[in-house]
């Protein structure tokens, strides 16, 4: 999925967050649109970057913190600070030594117009609620690359109505999708103190999110039944004389 394709057209807002500009704004996006993508660093360059609650790096090694928002009207935490704790805990503790802050960030009417399930910048990690119905709706199909990583974690795309695209989960495929891959791409990135390129950080949290993310994740799951298709004995076959 393009985690920083900085075109958000075709996300449907909530109807409690639409106003007159919003819906304005929303009848002119003829564009190609992209799902929810990953902010991977705080780019002031940006057309327009929604106010959050930024924490400034301190240097500290002595563990991290989970601070927790209000979601907001509509929306749903999928993670509780304990289980992003047990999560990261399972992790080799280098990879979480510089790690100052997991924040479960609220959704405002201006977060909407700039979605992302995660971001990461400095040294905490920001993980975003989902509508409480887990289905999300768009106007524009995904791309491949977005439908194929959806279909990795149990997510299912489908056009709903000529013109709307839903991706939908359950309980246990969105907890799957932010614990497996959400939260370890983000970790990804904090980690990665190689690579400065935006498209050189991106391979190496893709591959971050798949070595340490996607194959426990997939390794848990148990295997699908092989159902053996056999013809009854004795079927389409001569009979002898």
């Amino acid at each position: 999925m393009q985690r920083r394709q900085h075109n958000f057209k075709g996300r449907i807002l909530k109807p409690q967050f639409y106003n007159t500009v919003a819906q304005a704004k929303s009848r002119r996006r003829v564009a190609r649109g992209h799902k929810r993508t990953r902010i991977t660093s705080r780019n002031e360059k940006l057309p327009f970057v929604p106010p959050e609650d930024w924490h400034e790096p301190t240097g500290r090694t002595d563990g991290y913190k989970v601070v927790v928002q209000q979601p907001g009207p509509g929306y749903r935490h999928i993670l509780t600070p304990q289980d992003v704790r047990d999560r990261l805990g399972e992790l080799p503790e280098w990879m979480t030594r510089e790690l100052e802050v997991v924040q479960l960030s609220c959704m405002t009417r201006k977060k909407q117009s700039f979605p992302c399930y995660g971001m990461q910048w400095g040294a905490s990690l920001y993980l975003y609620p989902i509508e409480t119905s887990l289905v999300e709706y768009y106007t524009c199909p995904p791309t491949p690359a977005q439908e194929n990583e959806a279909r990795m974690y149990g997510g299912c795309w489908k056009e709903t109505s000529p013109g709307v695209w839903a991706l939908a989960w359950n309980e246990q495929t969105i907890r799957d999708f932010y614990l497996n891959n959400i939260l370890i791409h983000e970790l990804g990135h904090l980690v990665d103190t190689r690579n400065t390129g935006y498209a050189a950080r991106e391979r190496f949290a893709e591959w971050f999110a798949l070595e340490y993310g996607y194959k426990r994740s997939s390794a848990a799951r148990p295997a699908k039944k092989i159902v053996r298709r056999h013809h009854r004995q004795g079927s389409g076959r001569l009979k002898r004389a």
